[in-house]
């Protein structure tokens, strides 16, 4: 069910990757005490319990392949549902999979209570794309081979960590269902507090007033601290994109479909550009699964 003003993304993709996973035909984060194990001969360690303090994981610690998911949202739930779909549903041997906790997920009292200025959220978003540097960066360090994929209010977390960080922040992206520049009359309605829709993946609507609830206010105002962003500008001292696989929804009623001008950047950049028929949700179904075996050549379990 959609409703009338949405602009808000996708929470839990389990139930949406089930149906995926059935159609496909496919078939515990361990975080009890590690059995000690000697670093590999290159450099990979086990996971540092700082590391580990902002984490969840799903596979073997000393894997020479991170694949970092960013969940749906903005939630002060921490999302691990990807993860352990992720792993339950591919071949993940040699990798290790992991989502990282965004700034209200590690102290959801940041949402509640007052409303927060579009600049506190700014301020708490920065916070979460500095932990996510910060977990890509230490296993980068080690050597490792580290691939993004972030889908929905991911993708746009995805965005701002190669706006702020650089392309070569991690090896391969992953980007479902995200807009590098979300219209204006969306992103200010959300910086008030109100949600919003796109009719028929184009037009928007936005609603008359704030929402009641004002964690929900404040999670909009985070929304809005990175959809206000333009990432074709941000994007364009980047030479080149090869890295990126970008799907969006021709119908998409929660961010919008892309733009022709912002089709027309991703192709002169040589993005991977996927263009999928359905909505938010039909999108995530149908290219979740195709998504992650294609860009990170992962093997479905039999």
């Amino acid at each position: 069910m959609t409703n009338q003003y949405r602009f808000y993304f996708v929470t839990n993709i389990a139930l949406i990757v089930a149906l995926a996973i059935i159609t496909a035909s496919c078939s515990n984060d361990d975080n009890g005490a590690p059995v000690p194990v000697e670093p590999t001969t290159n450099g990979i360690t086990d996971i540092s319990e700082e590391i580990k303090n902002l984490i969840y994981f799903q596979g073997e610690e000393q894997a020479p392949t991170v694949l970092i998911t960013v969940p749906g949202g903005p939630s002060t739930e921490f999302g691990t549902d990807i993860v352990d779909t992720v792993f339950e549903s591919f071949d993940t041997t040699d990798m290790l999979t992991v989502t990282v906790h965004q700034a209200q997920t590690l102290d959801s009292t940041v949402v509640k209570g007052t409303d927060l200025s579009l600049e506190q959220a700014v301020d708490l978003n920065d916070e979460s794309i500095a932990m996510l540097d910060e977990v890509m960066s230490y296993f980068k360090g080690q050597g490792r081979t580290v691939y993004l994929f972030g889908l929905s209010f991911g993708a746009f977390i995805t965005q701002e960590m190669i706006a702020k960080n650089g392309i070569d922040s991690a090896d391969k992206y992953l980007i479902i269902t995200g807009r590098l520049d979300m219209d204006q009359l969306v992103w200010e309605a959300a910086a008030e507090g109100r949600e919003a829709c796109f009719e028929n993946g184009l037009t928007p609507k936005v609603a008359p007033e704030p929402d009641p609830d004002v964690k929900e206010r404040n999670l909009n105002r985070i929304s809005a601290g990175y959809s206000r962003n333009r990432y074709t500008e941000l994007f364009a001292p980047i030479t080149d994109l090869s890295s990126v696989t970008y799907v969006y929804g021709a119908m998409d009623e929660a961010v919008g479909r892309l733009s022709e001008a912002e089709v027309a950047f991703l192709e002169s950049k040589n993005t991977n550009l996927f263009e999928g028929p359905g909505d938010h949700t039909e999108t995530l179904e149908g290219f979740f699964l195709v998504g992650l075996e294609t860009t990170f050549d992962l093997e479905a379990r039999q």
